[in-house]
């Protein structure tokens, strides 16, 4: 069972994220003709698709993106506690569990570009497609943190600030809900 639970998490979880980064290269105006964005719009697009055509976007949020991804991780421990015990919980926590699980997942998810994208600049120095979208989706919280804090010795410091922030947050997250922010 806890191969399956793993496949499931792993799965869930990975498309939650795609579906987020789907939200943020709208949110932040990618160029949705690169070949990382079009990879990206192409493996949501199935369930994203027909949604959109019931639910509009509320200016630059995609909100059947993120309602597909609320309705996963509102799902997600139900499905995996179904699998451990084999009993199902729908307990109206469980919204709340989601909604909170999907704020760590953005979280993650920021947290990972940022360091894919200091990782990418001292190896392809801008050639990749790929980088190219990190720094658009990237750059909108790094840039107020330039202003602040320049480049000292060639070195940007933004991409620290931004993840110490980040660190910050998960703190408080784990204050705020001790034991149930562990277990997302």
């Amino acid at each position: 069972m806890l191969t399956l639970t793993f496949l499931v998490k792993t799965l869930i979880e990975l498309y939650v994220m795609v579906l987020l980064i789907r939200i943020w290269m709208q949110w932040s105006r990618c160029d949705f003709y690169n070949p990382f964005a079009q990879f990206i719009v192409k493996i949501t697009q199935p369930i994203v698709g027909p949604l959109r055509r019931i639910i509009p976007s509320i200016g630059p949020i995609d909100t059947s993106s993120l309602l597909v991804a609320f309705i996963l991780t509102t799902l997600k421990y139900p499905v995996l506690l179904l699998i451990q015990v084999g009993a199902l919980s729908l307990d109206p926590m469980n919204l709340l569990v989601g909604l909170l699980s999907l704020f760590k997942s953005a979280g993650t998810l920021v947290f990972w570009v940022i360091i894919i994208r200091s990782l990418m600049s001292w190896i392809s120095q801008g050639r990749s497609p790929i980088e190219y979208v990190l720094m658009q989706l990237t750059e909108p919280m790094m840039a107020p943190i330039r202003r602040v804090i320049p480049a000292m010795g060639g070195i940007d410091f933004s991409a620290m600030v931004v993840i110490l922030i980040l660190y910050a947050l998960n703190y408080l997250g784990m204050d705020l809900f001790p034991g149930l922010w562990y277990l997302l």
